[in-house]
């Protein structure tokens, strides 16, 4: 029987990327995202109908989760691998943050993925274990201006990674955080100017943007059995920028 994956924030991005990774491994997936439009789009290009399903779900909201995970299991009989990448970004400076933002965002990027994860596990369980990977963000443990609540939102994730990986680790259930610095997502070519993009490639090592499909072989590889004594750990996948500080891009490139 094949293996079952739910990507949350699938519609399009790092998401979409990693569903189609694991369609080409062979699995089944559930895509789940807000926007319903865009989401029904992308279902349709990837022509794979057999193998796929969508629900739309806003993943703040307790009874949306439990009946979007009701449906994959009606759909599928099991789930093997949960991928929480659904996130939104509000960048303001902090006196200009308002709690409604701040709820908003730590509602989607951390308890969005806490009541995911708890709709999941019984259904984990039945099948002998699984896998959840949470996408993080190399800002949740470099602060920088503009994300208070961005940054606040994934350190928290961080931190309830590891929390997870503690209790389920004992029940046969991995969990592992992705971190992905600077990638050339759809969003970024839209409101990363030149100059933004010339500082991000002279402040990482490898001088350039990840690709959507490098997060997704990631994200895939935890999820998968080759990865099945990873449990706990933050996967920074972001050309070297995090290890490397801010730097002296002058002392390196000279």
């Amino acid at each position: 029987m094949s293996k079952v994956a739910i990507v949350t924030g699938s519609a399009r991005g790092i998401g979409l990327a990693t569903a189609k990774k694991f369609l080409t491994e062979g699995w089944k997936v559930a895509l789940l995202d807000i926007d319903a439009e865009t989401l029904a789009d992308s279902h349709q290009n990837l022509d794979q109908a057999e193998n796929t399903i969508t629900i739309v779900c806003d993943i703040s909201i307790p009874e949306q989760v439990s009946t979007a995970i009701a449906q994959v299991t009606d759909t599928f009989g099991r789930i093997d691998a949960l991928v929480n990448n659904a996130g939104i970004a509000i960048f303001k400076p902090v006196m200009e943050t308002t709690f409604e933002d701040w709820n908003k965002v730590l509602s989607v990027n951390l308890s969005g993925a806490f009541l995911c994860s708890k709709a999941c596990v019984p259904a984990m369980l039945e099948s002998g274990g699984g896998s959840i990977v949470n996408i993080a963000s190399i800002s949740g443990g470099r602060a920088s201006t503009l994300r208070v609540a961005y940054g606040t939102s994934k350190a928290g994730l961080l931190q309830l990674t590891k929390q997870l990986a503690a209790e389920l680790g004992n029940m046969g259930i991995r969990v592992n955080a992705v971190s992905p610095g600077p990638v050339d997502t759809a969003m970024a070519k839209k409101v990363h100017t030149a100059d933004i993009r010339a500082e991000y490639h002279d402040s990482i090592p490898l001088a350039r943007y990840g690709t959507e499909e490098e997060l997704a072989e990631a994200i895939y590889y935890l999820s998968s059995d080759k990865a099945s004594y990873i449990n706990g750990v933050e996967l920074n996948v972001d050309g070297g920028f995090d290890a490397t500080g801010i730097g002296l891009v002058s002392l390196r490139t000279d």
